[in-house]
Formats: C-alpha cells, sequence, structure tokens
C-alpha cells in the first residue's frame, strides 16, 4: 500500500524541475534522508529547494509559482503554499495573501496561510473575509478551512480555540453556499467550536428550516453534540422520544480476542411510529481506566418491533489500542441510555 508521502514521484519532481530549468532538482530533493522522511518533511525540503530557482525577489517569485502551479495540481501541489509560507517577509503580506489565494485552487493553502493567522490575526481575518466572498469556491473554502481552530496536520490556532467568535462573520457568511466542498469545511469548522463552545453552534440551530444547505451544513456541524446527547440538540432536529420506547434481548458476544470482532443485536419497541436516533456506546478498557466511545447504527422511521444487529471490529489500529479486559456496551436512543451488557476481551491470539 502506498504512502501519502510516495505522491512526490520521481516523474512529478522531473517534472518539477524541468519547469524550473533545473535539471538536478530531483537529485538535490531526494538526499540520502530522503526515504525517512514524512510528508510534511518531504513537502518543506522541496519547498526550501525551490528558493534556488526562483527569482530572489518575492513578487517574481510568487508570479513565478503562479504560472506553474495549474501544471502541478492536487496534493503535490501543496509545495508552492508552502514556499509562500516560508518565504514571505513582514512587507510581502499582502503579496503573500494574493499568493495563497491564488495558489489554493490548484491544491490548498490552508496550511500555508496559518502562519500569517497567528502572525496578525485581525489583518488575516479582513483578507479571509474577502476570500468568502469569493466566485471561486475553492477560496471561499480556504476563508473556512483556513481558519479552523483545530484543523488536522495543521497548526493549531490558541486564540480562536479560547474565543472563536471573531471568525463567526465568515463561517454564518457560507451557511447557503452551493458548493458542497465549502459546505463540508464550515461544518467541519462549527464542529471544532462545538468541542469547546457548544453554545455558539446551538445559538446557530435557530436557522434550521431557513435554507436546505444550511440545514445540511448545521446537522453536520451538530455531530459531536449528537453524540453527547445534547437535550438542547436533539430537541432541534426532532429527535424528541414520543410514547413509550423499550429495548429489549441485547445479546453480544461473550468473549472475544483483540484482533477479532463483537456481533451484537437487540430489538427495538415503540408505540408510537417516530424517528429514532440509534446509537451504541463501547466503553473500552485502556491502560488506566476506561473510555467511552459513541457510534450511530441508524436515525430513521421505526414503527412497533424492530431488530436492529451490528458488529464492531476489535483490531488495533494507529488511532485505536485495544486491551483486553471487561467491556460494556449501551444502546442509547435519542441520546439517553436503554439497555447496557458487558463482555470480555482477551489478549490477540497468536500462531
Amino acid at each position: 500500500m502506498s504512502l501519502i508521502k510516495d505522491v512526490f514521484t520521481d516523474e512529478w519532481l522531473d517534472r518539477l524541475g524541468k519547469a524550473l530549468n533545473a535539471t538536478d532538482f530531483r537529485k538535490t530533493v531526494q538526499q540520502e534522508d530522503w526515504e525517512e522522511l514524512a510528508f510534511k518533511q518531504r513537502v518543506r525540503r522541496i519547498a526550501t529547494r525551490l528558493e534556488h530557482h526562483l527569482p530572489a525577489e518575492f513578487e517574481q517569485a510568487a508570479t513565478r509559482l503562479e504560472t506553474i502551479a495549474p501544471d502541478f495540481p492536487g496534493l503535490p501541489g501543496i509545495v508552492f503554499p508552502d514556499y509562500i509560507e516560508i518565504q514571505a517577509e513582514e512587507g510581502d503580506w499582502d503579496r503573500a495573501m494574493l499568493a495563497l489565494e491564488r495558489l489554493t485552487p490548484h491544491s490548498t493553502s490552508e496550511f500555508a496561510v496559518r502562519r500569517f493567522l497567528l502572525d496578525d490575526q485581525d489583518r488575516f481575518l479582513e483578507g479571509a473575509t474577502r476570500w468568502s466572498q469569493s466566485s471561486d469556491e475553492h477560496v471561499r473554502r480556504l476563508a473556512s478551512e483556513g481558519t479552523r481552530p483545530r484543523l488536522p496536520w495543521g497548526q493549531m490556532i490558541p486564540s480562536l480555540i479560547a474565543d472563536p467568535r471573531p471568525v463567526l462573520p465568515i463561517l454564518d457568511s457560507l451557511l447557503e453556499d452551493d458548493a458542497l466542498y465549502v459546505r463540508k469545511s464550515v461544518a467541519n469548522h462549527l464542529n471544532d467550536i462545538a468541542k469547546t463552545h457548544p453554545e455558539l453552534v446551538i445559538e446557530r440551530l435557530e436557522r434550521l428550516g431557513t435554507h436546505s444547505h444550511t440545514d445540511w451544513i448545521l446537522r453536520h456541524a451538530s455531530r459531536t453534540l449528537l453524540k453527547q446527547g445534547h437535550r438542547d440538540v436533539l430537541k432541534a432536529f426532532g429527535l424528541v422520544t414520543r410514547g413509550t420506547v423499550t429495548v429489549d434481548e441485547l445479546t453480544v458476544t461473550p468473549t472475544l480476542a483483540i484482533g477479532g470482532e463483537l456481533a451484537f443485536s437487540f430489538h427495538v419497541t415503540t408505540t408510537e411510529p417516530q424517528v429514532l436516533r440509534i446509537e451504541y456506546a463501547i466503553d473500552y478498557v485502556k491502560k488506566r481506566g476506561t473510555s467511552q466511545k459513541v457510534f450511530r447504527i441508524s436515525e430513521r422511521q421505526v414503527t412497533g418491533r424492530e431488530t436492529f444487529a451490528k458488529r464492531q471490529s476489535f483490531r488495533n489500529l494507529t488511532t485505536r489500542v485495544h486491551y483486553p479486559g471487561t467491556h460494556q456496551v449501551t444502546i442509547l436512543i435519542n441520546g439517553e441510555a436503554y439497555a447496557t451488557t458487558e463482555f470480555d476481551v482477551t489478549k490477540e491470539e497468536t500462531t
């Protein structure tokens, strides 16, 4: 399986060298430690080497990158915004912002812009506000994605984690955006905010029903709050249990080894046909104590008595390591616990 860092193929580096009139470009990039470098380290290596083959004057260098960037689209093209990030000096601010705007449609400038956001938040947000009004969906997305406080792979923005309000006008202006690409970014940004300032997302739920794109964004922005069973959020989406709902016959695999799979099933009975959000929570045994994670099964109309079944992998991942011990699985309906049972996880079987 290829790794993300392998997007910088020999062919790609040779093409870039040709565009720069640098016949030895790949050789200068692929020094003896190249194989050990992670993706972001390779990006920085290439961006640093660009300096030797571009004009010394920043304006001219930026213009040159804008010229060749369309021939290097997609993820590898992230090296061009990275060059702008590391080479722009204080007096280059306006030209750097323009370059990042022009480069982002060919790859993405969402990581490179964060240096400028951290340097001068107010000045940066003025520019990001203009981006949010662009006719280009990639630039509008940059206004949202570039200001996300907890962007994966990107530098965190402590000031916006502490107080996200300065960026909210930008997000609000994009709540009806026609581009799904933009709407996904706004939803993810608001979901980031919900983790530390849920009230700011809940305030925006008053806009539900005003526009289909707004509804889509707010629904996806509320996924963390829905998993947490937040009463006001569940109510906003009409997930309020009516009549009597019961869960019975919860059965699980009693014992499984790490690397195996948990199987469980149960019945849901409702006295009134209604939309139910059905989830399950697993209390994982950790090195110290337990940690609960919630997973969604379904959110749909349920009538009378229905059966649900689910399987959950216990294979170790980079993002989740399993430990032996007694675990719990709990069935949640509209954020409330209805049934819980235990199962045992043993050490991984060896052959």
